[in-house]
C-alpha cells in the first residue's frame, strides 16, 4: 500500500472498491443465512452446502431471504462449494416443461445455464469443477468450470399455479447433487452445521449494516478463494493502493490514517449512490426501467451491484427480463392510495415464448400479504379479455368488484414497486423494439 496516497484518492478507490465488492458480500451473507440447517427445509428455502432445496410452493410475504423473488416457478437451489473437488449434478428428464438451470459464481455473474433454451429438456449428468481443480471425469459427465469456489445454483421449473405443484415435485425429485469422489457409490449426505449465533436477519439488512472495516475485511477474506474476473485487473491495481490485494487479508485499523477515513465515508456513499443512481442508468421507457445486462456484468460494476441489492439470482436476458415499473404515467410514484391499469393492446401483449407475469413488491422489495394471497398475474392465470383482445390489469388495494377480480392484482395501501417477467422474450424485447406501456392512474 502506498503511504503517499492522498485521502481524496483513497475515497475515489474506497468508492470503486465497495461497488465491486458488494454482490459478493452479499451473496456470502445470503449463502450464510440459507444454508444455516442441519438438512434441506424446502418452505424456507433453506439447505446445507451442496445439497438441493426442493421448494414446494411459491414463497408467501413472509419470505424474506432473497429480494424480489417470483410466484411464477417452483425453485431448486444449491449453494456449492467445490474448491476440493467437483460436484456431479443429476438433471432429469423434464418433458416439455420449461425450466432453466443458471450458474452463479460468488460476484452473481451467470457463467453458465442449462434447460430449455440452451441444451435442452432432456437433463443428463454435469460436473461442476472448481477453477483450481486437475482431474478427469467419468465417461458421459459433462464439465462445468465456476470461475469461484462457492457458487449457486438457482433452478426454475414452470408451475402453473398451485394445481401443477405435484406434477413439478415429481422433477424436482430427480435432481441430484454427490462429490465426485461419492459418484456411482451409495452416499449419505452430512447433517449441515446449526451456528444458533447467526445473524438470520435479511441478508441486504445485513450488508447495509455493515461499517467500512467489516465490509472490506469480509470482502478481503472471500478474495482468498474466489478469484477476480480476468478483466478486472484496472480496478485491482487501484484497490492495491488502500490495501486491498487479492490473497491477502485487510484490517481497516492498520491502514494509513488518510485511508481510514477515507473508506469509513466512502462506504456508506457507496451504497447510497448504488441505491440512488443505479435506476438512472437505465434505460426508461413509459415509466419502466428496462435494464441491460443483467445476469452478465462484464465490468459494469454499478450495475451488478444495484442487481445485487434489488434482484439478486437475475437471470440473463435472454432467459428473462425484468422490467420495473418506477412511476405511472403522469410520472408520480405508485401507491396503493390510487387505482392503475395496465393496458396491452391486443397486438401488444408481452412477447415471450416461455410465459409473463406481473409481480407486485412492498417497499422492502418482498411480497404483500393480501387476502387472496396473489402476488403475481399472467398468462397462465384465467384472465378476462376485452371483446378485441386486447388486456387490462387492475393494479389497486382495495377489489375492483367480481367483473375485474380474475384481472386484479393486490396493492399494499402505501408505496409498491413491480417487475414485468418476460421468460424467453423475443427478439423485439431484447432489440428495444417491445416495451410495457405506461401504467395509467385512473382518476
Amino acid at each position: 500500500m502506498s503511504t503517499l496516497i492522498t485521502e481524496a484518492d483513497a475515497y475515489a478507490i474506497g468508492i470503486e472498491a465497495y461497488t465491486y465488492a458488494y454482490p459478493m458480500v452479499v451473496m456470502e451473507l445470503t449463502r450464510r443465512v440459507a444454508t444455516n440447517v442441519a438438512q434441506p427445509d424446502g418452505a424456507r428455502v433453506r439447505g446445507p452446502m451442496n445439497r438441493f432445496v426442493h421448494v414446494p410452493t411459491y414463497p408467501d410475504a413472509g419470505f424474506k431471504d432473497v429480494v424480489r423473488p417470483n410466484a411464477d416457478t417452483l425453485y431448486s437451489n444449491i449453494w456449492y462449494d467445490v474448491g476440493d473437488e467437483p460436484l456431479v449434478l443429476t438433471l432429469p428428464d423434464m418433458g416439455d416443461r420449461y425450466h432453466v438451470i443458471p450458474f452463479y459464481d460468488l460476484w452473481t455473474d451467470v457463467f453458465a445455464t442449462l434447460g430449455t433454451r440452451t441444451n435442452g429438456n432432456g437433463g443428463g449428468h454435469f460436473a461442476l469443477v472448481g477453477p483450481r481443480w486437475k482431474g478427469t471425469l467419468p465417461e458421459g459427465v459433462r464439465a462445468i468450470v465456476s470461475p469461484t469456489d462457492v457458487g449457486w445454483i438457482v433452478g426454475r421449473i414452470q408451475t402453473n399455479g398451485a394445481a401443477d405443484y405435484a406434477h413439478v415435485h415429481t422433477l424436482q425429485a430427480g435432481f441430484e447433487a454427490v462429490p465426485l469422489s461419492a459418484w456411482g457409490k451409495p452416499h449419505d449426505p452430512p447433517a449441515g452445521h446449526v451456528d444458533a449465533a447467526m445473524d438470520m436477519r435479511p441478508p441486504v439488512e445485513q450488508v447495509a449494516a455493515l461499517g467500512a472495516g467489516a465490509f472490506f475485511a469480509l470482502f478481503a477474506e472471500l478474495l482468498q478463494r474466489n478469484p477476480p474476473h480476468a478483466t478486472d485487473g484496472a480496478l485491482l491495481l487501484r484497490m492495491e493502493r488502500i490495501g486491498l490485494v487479492p490473497g491477502r487479508g485487510f484490517a481497516l485499523a492498520e491502514a494509513p490514517e488518510a485511508v481510514q477515513r477515507a473508506l469509513t465515508r466512502a462506504a456508506p456513499d457507496a451504497y447510497r449512490r448504488m441505491r440512488e443512481r443505479a435506476p438512472a442508468m437505465r434505460m426508461v421507457r413509459n415509466g419502466w426501467s428496462l435494464g441491460s445486462n443483467v445476469g452478465v456484468y462484464g465490468n459494469d460494476y454499478l450495475a451488478r451491484a444495484f442487481v445485487a441489492y434489488a434482484g439478486l439470482g437475475a437471470l440473463p436476458r435472454e432467459e428473462g427480463t425484468y422490467p420495473r415499473s418506477l412511476w405511472d404515467s403522469e410520472g408520480q410514484p405508485l401507491s396503493g392510495t390510487a387505482h392503475y391499469v395496465l393496458h396491452f393492446d391486443a397486438h401488444e401483449l408481452p412477447p415471450a415464448d416461455a410465459f409473463w407475469s406481473l409481480t407486485l413488491y412492498g417497499p422492502d422489495q418482498f411480497f404483500v400479504d393480501n387476502a387472496l394471497n396473489r402476488y403475481a398475474i399472467g398468462d397462465r392465470d384465467a384472465l378476462a379479455f376485452n371483446a378485441d383482445g386486447s388486456l387490462d390489469l387492475h393494479i389497486q388495494h382495495a377489489s375492483p368488484g367480481p367483473a375485474k377480480a380474475p384481472n386484479w392484482l393486490p396493492a399494499p395501501a402505501g408505496p409498491f414497486s413491480m417487475n414485468l417477467r418476460l421468460y424467453v422474450p423475443q427478439a423485439p424485447v431484447l432489440d428495444g423494439r417491445w416495451a410495457p406501456p405506461a401504467l395509467k392512474r385512473l382518476p
